[in-house]
């Protein structure tokens, strides 16, 4: 059985408790209270300090991309460098092999064009200088033939 000094402690400790949750109560409403007023207040700094805050963070925006676009063309012209450097090896490696090819592609025709009998550009040359060599002993001879003939046909 249940005694009255029992039930007594027993009321007791329910008010206590309900105290103790009653006072935990309040003091979440105050610590609720002043994080919103907190809130407020920190709203109301920002609308006064916005504007200023704003045109701060434009001026380092500004700072910080001159310095990035900055560092990006440094890098784009040691790139650039860099990729010429590397097409002037590479077309120096290839132009002896495509000299070597072109030597070779070279000979081949001109083999094939004198099987054919195509005269070569030397043997035309030689073919012109003949041919200005006989031009000049010919026309000596043609200007005394036509005087010899000029005297010996008569004119009307």
């Amino acid at each position: 059985m249940v005694t009255k000094k029992g039930k007594a402690q027993a009321d007791d400790a329910t008010t206590a408790a309900k105290a103790a949750a009653a006072q935990l109560s309040d003091t979440v409403k105050a610590s609720a209270q002043q994080i919103w007023l907190a809130g407020l207040g920190a709203f109301s700094k920002a609308q006064q300090e916005g504007g200023k805050v704003f045109e701060t963070l434009v001026s380092e925006g500004v700072t910080l991309q001159r310095k990035t676009q900055a560092a990006a063309e440094e890098k784009l012209a040691e790139a650039t460098a860099r990729m010429a450097g590397v097409a002037s090896g590479l077309s120096s490696k290839a132009a002896g092999p495509w000299d070597k090819l072109e030597t070779i592609f070279e000979d081949r025709v001109s083999r094939a064009l004198k099987k054919l009998g195509v005269p070569t550009s030397s043997d035309l040359d030689a073919l012109l200088a003949r041919v200005e060599r006989l031009e000049r002993r010919v026309k000596p001879a043609a200007k005394a033939v036509r005087k010899t003939a000029r005297k010996t046909v008569p004119r009307k």
